[in-house]
This record gives C-alpha cells, structure tokens and sequence, in this order.
C-alpha cells in the first residue's frame, strides 16, 4: 500500500509489543500523521550500543505525504529518536511548551536546531493538519504537560492517550482534564490507542503527593550522606527531594547533566518557581557528611549516569562510604534488573545502606493500573480499543479488559501491523516491515548489520584471525600463523589449542584440490573451518574467523 485511501488506518512501527521507542503512524485520504518518535536503551546484548530505535523505513518511503509529527510529551521514548531520524524525514515537528524545550536542547546538540521546524502548541489547544484535526487534552503522567491527543478524521475520532495516569495531586502541572475526555466519549469516540504498561497492575496507580511525604520521612532519619536516584525527567519528584532535603536539614545537590536540562527546561516554563537552592556539586564534598542530599540519575543502572559513577568512585567531587544511604525512589524497568542488581552490588560492597520502593512507599507510576484504564474507558466509551506501549503480554490483557468494559472490538496490534479502523469491520487487514536502528558512535545502523552481528559474535565467543602465506599453486611458503582473543583459559591450555589450530591450517590446506589450492576463497573457507573446529572441540566455542591469504 502506497498511499492510504479513502478509509482511516493506524500503523504502529515502535512501541507496540514493547516497551519503549514509540512511533505510531495514522493514514487516511493520502495522507500520514506520526504521533511520538522514541528511542529505547540498549543492554548487554547490543554491545557497543547505547541508543536504540525504531526502523522508520516505511514513512521514509512516504514521507512526502508525512503531515507532521506530533509529540505527546517528553520522554525519551517518545521524543529521543528526532534528532537522530528527522533528517530522515524533514516534516514540521509539534509539541507543547515543555516537550518543545527539551527538544530544543536535544537539536542543538545534534547542530540541528536551526533545521527543524518546531512549532509549540499550548496546552489544551487544536491543530489543523488536514484531513486530521487534533485536539490536545491535558493529562497527568511522570513529566509536566503529558498530552492525549484527539484526532478528528473524516471517519470518526481517535483518542491517542500517550503515556498518562489519573493523579488528584501531581504537585507539578494539572489534573487529567476529566470533562474534556468526557466530552469526547459523549461526542462519540472511534477508537482509543491507550497505555498498556500497568494493565496487570490492581487498583490505582498513586499520587506523588504521598510519595512527597515518604521521601521526607526516609531522608530525616539517616546518618551519614543520603543519595536518592530518580528519574531526571519526573520533576515532581526531583523537587520533593529537594524539599525533603531541606526539611530534614540537609542541603540539596543535583548530580546528572540530565538533572540540570530538565529543571532549566521547566523553569523555563513556569515550572519549579519555589524550587529550593541547590549546593553544586563541586562544592558538596566541602560539607558535613549529614547536611547533604544529592539527588542523582542512574535509577536503572545506567554505566554512564551519576549514581554509577558514585558508586565507582569515579566523581572527583564527592564519594560514597560506609554508612551513607541510597534511596531508589524509582520502579524496576522490565530489562534493567541485572543492571540494577550490578549497581546494587557496588553499594553493598561499599556499606551503603540501600532503601527501594519495597522498604517504604517511595516510588508511584506514571501509568495507569487497572481500576484507571476502567475508568477511562466509562468516561470515553471507544467502539474500537487499540492497546499500545506494552509487551505483547501487556496488549492482550489490556483488550481483554476493554472488552469487560463493554468496549465491541478490541484489535492486539504489534509492530508492523497495518489496522484498517473504518469504514467497515476494525481489523489488521497487512503487515509491514519493520525493524530497529541503533545509533552506533556518529551513524545510524541496523540492528541487523553484519558488522554488529559479529560483534555480538566476538562477544561470546572470541575472535581468531589466521595468515596463510601460499605460492601460485597453493603450496605452504611459511608456517601458519593463528592468533586468538577473547578466550579464557590459562595460557598452557591457550597455547595448545594454537599449535593444535596451526596444525588443522596445514591439514586444511594439503587436503586441497589442486584446483581449490590455487582459489583464495575456497583455501580461506577451509582454512576458516578448521579453526573453528579446533577451537570447538577444546573451548565449546566457534571464535569470529577471519582468514588472510597472500599470495607470493
């Protein structure tokens, strides 16, 4: 399908049978709408790589008729991936006040901010982009001015939540707008593409209200240094730390680049007018171990972040000792455990003490959990019920709880499948390709690539790298040469399997044809299997094999 016709269709590429790295596209009369451009974080299995996302070949191909892109907050998941893919497709970028100042910060980095146009919608407002018409409705969520975004079609409405919770006190930005999403379910609502994330998770998510007050009473009774990591980007709790710092006498630092671009970025917009006055973080270690609190990134175990780097000793400014505290006021991401685990660790060994959310109540989501999407759906009242933003576990349960809430058809869509929503029966009617691109040092490459498929090769298994040195007709002129890294084992036991390899090269080579002898290709696939089969039978390993054969 080329260009949608005359029918509404909704194509996920990112986000939909994961978590993370959303791209959600919307077809209709010619044309598309992109809703959130996302990145995901990389793990031990993408060596190498920090940043993943989504494959945008297919609006690539169309971006001719890509109306825009339009960002439903800040996250990196949501908005990570533009700087990296909007050169990709040149189309006009939207966003409200705060995701727009995030994004500002993020192009000039890229050196992009004066290519891509930005044009910032306030809260609560419209935008024309035709044939859609979108409505912006103001939710709640872990970020200031997380939006729903309504999309008006010629065949009916689409409610697109974004990521969003119901929080009577968010302590920053303002309520779920309840009589907007009522309005829409009274006008009559098509289809809803909702959160998935908390589906298993009973009751209600919880306000960060009461999280404000536990933090102060976790901080107030320890001795030594308290560090409590979060994520950067929820400032409401970045600011009750803060208080809670100041409350229990304590003077807060913010340790994280992260920390510093959020709080400017919401300053900017009105937000954390009474945030407290920090200490920097270069002067902290002058202080008294107890009248300190730094608030810090690195709440899933990233390498790079803040709290990693305390718990390395690797921050020339300050340190973490024995009898200093550490508070995870923050949820185990799905992915992160044994990142967290491994920092965990590190603190253990250093006598810190560690509080999580399972010692006290630190830590609310920023999704919704079941008794929320309940009553989400009795306020919009969708025909048609599209769960996103989920593994694939997460989208069945979820359309198996809009159906109980009387909701008619309710489409599991993953990545890549195209959804005809009208006219006619709602139903995934094709699938496209898709994929993941991973930012690889200053290039975008496919996670697929041949070059980082061997890289997770050497990974595990080592590499080895053979010359053979051979006349015109094939014949040995010197000794083989073979060497190897990245297998374990003492250096006897190295040093046999390499005599043993050197010995399989000569085999290799006198068990040639004469007509093979004198092809490279052929001597240096037969040399290559002989390695491997050396290195198999003494290691349980097949090293990344490269052979070089010179002819003399």
């Amino acid at each position: 399908m080329t260009t949608p016709g005359d029918e509404l269709l909704f194509l996920p590429l990112g986000g939909a049978g994961e978590i993370g790295m959303n791209l959600n596209l919307y077809g209709c009369r010619g044309k598309w709408l992109m809703l959130d451009l996302g990145v995901t974080f990389a793990d031990e299995s993408t060596p190498g790589l920090d940043v993943l996302m989504p494959d945008p070949a297919f609006i690539v191909e169309r971006k001719d008729d890509l109306v825009g892109i339009v960002l439903t907050h800040a996250h990196e998941d949501h908005l990570g991936a533009v700087p990296d893919l909007w050169p990709l497709l040149r189309c006009p970028v939207y966003a409200t006040p705060f995701a727009a100042s995030v994004l500002a910060r993020k192009l000039h980095e890229a050196g992009l901010q004066d290519e891509v146009p930005v044009t910032v919608i306030p809260l609560g407002g419209s935008l024309s982009l035709p044939p859609f018409e979108l409505e912006f409705v103001t939710m709640t969520h872990s970020i200031p001015e997380p939006n729903a975004v309504a999309i008006r079609t010629p065949h009916g409405v689409v409610l697109h939540t974004g990521d969003w919770k119901i929080d009577p006190e968010p302590l920053i930005g303002d309520v779920t707008d309840e009589a907007a999403l009522r309005r829409l379910g009274t006008d009559g609502v098509l289809a809803m593409v909702c959160d998935s994330t908390n589906v298993f998770v009973p009751g209600e998510a919880g306000s960060e209200a009461e999280v404000r007050d536990k933090l102060v009473e976790v901080i107030r009774h320890r001795a030594g240094l308290v560090a409590v990591t979060c994520f950067a980007s929820n400032l409401a709790r970045v600011e009750s730390v803060a208080k809670a710092a100041v409350a229990a006498d304590r003077q807060p630092v913010l340790v994280g680049r992260a920390l510093h671009r959020m709080v400017e970025a919401a300053q900017e917009n009105g937000y954390l007018t009474d945030f407290p006055a920090t200490v920097a973080e270069r002067d902290a270690g002058w202080l008294p171990r107890d009248k300190v609190c730094l608030i810090c990134t690195g709440s899933q175990g990233e390498p790079r972040a803040a709290l990693a780097r305390l718990a390395s000793g690797d921050n020339r400014d300050i340190g973490l000792q024995a009898g200093d505290t550490v508070v995870f006021s923050s949820r185990v991401i799905p992915g992160n455990e044994k990142s967290i685990g491994r920092l965990q660790n590190q603190l253990a060994v250093l006598g810190v003490e560690i509080v999580t959310d399972r010692d006290a109540d630190i830590h609310v989501s920023g999704h919704p959990a079941r008794d929320e999407l309940t009553r989400l759906y009795q306020w919009v009242r969708p025909r048609i019920a599209v769960p996103v933003h989920g593994e694939r576990r997460h989208m069945v349960e979820h359309a198996a709880l809009a159906q109980a809430c009387q909701v008619p058809t309710a489409i599991v869509a993953p990545n890549g499948s195209l959804v005809r929503l009208a006219p006619g029966t709602a139903e995934v009617i094709d699938h496209v390709p898709t994929g993941r691109l991973a930012r690889d040092g200053t290039r975008l490459v496919a996670v697929d690539d041949m070059g980082l498929r061997d890289r997770r090769k050497m990974l595990w298994n080592g590499a080895a790298v053979a010359m053979l040195v051979l006349d015109r007709t094939g014949r040995l002129l010197a000794a083989p040469k073979l060497t190897v890294q990245g297998l374990a084992g003492d250096a006897a036991t190295v040093d046999e399997a390499l005599a043993a390899g050197v010995d399989a090269l000569r085999a290799s080579v006198a068990d040639l044809s004469d007509s093979e002898a004198r092809d490279d290709s052929t001597v240096a696939e037969a040399a290559r299997r002989a390695v491997r089969r050396v290195f198999k039978s003494r290691f349980d390993k097949k090293p990344l094999t490269d052979v070089q054969v010179v002819r003399i």
